[in-house]
């Protein structure tokens, strides 16, 4: 797999049902959407992995709305 691949099916381009995404927020209020799992537990150590790197920026568990 490719790089762009690796990073599309991360993002949900690709055809596969990602519903729950992991999303940031810096300290100025933006929002970006950094990861999409195939499932909230998956998410979830996305986030934890994440906020273990002591970044000023919160992350959390969202579900896309259909």
């Amino acid at each position: 797999m490719s790089r762009v691949q690796e990073v599309r099916r991360a993002m949900g381009e690709g055809g596969t049902a990602l519903p729950w995404h992991v999303i940031r927020q810096e300290a100025n209020g933006n929002r970006y959407r950094v990861a999409a799992c195939a499932t909230r537990a998956e998410a979830q150590k996305v986030v934890e992995s994440l906020g273990a790197r002591g970044a000023e920026q919160r992350y959390w568990v969202e579900r896309q709305s259909a």
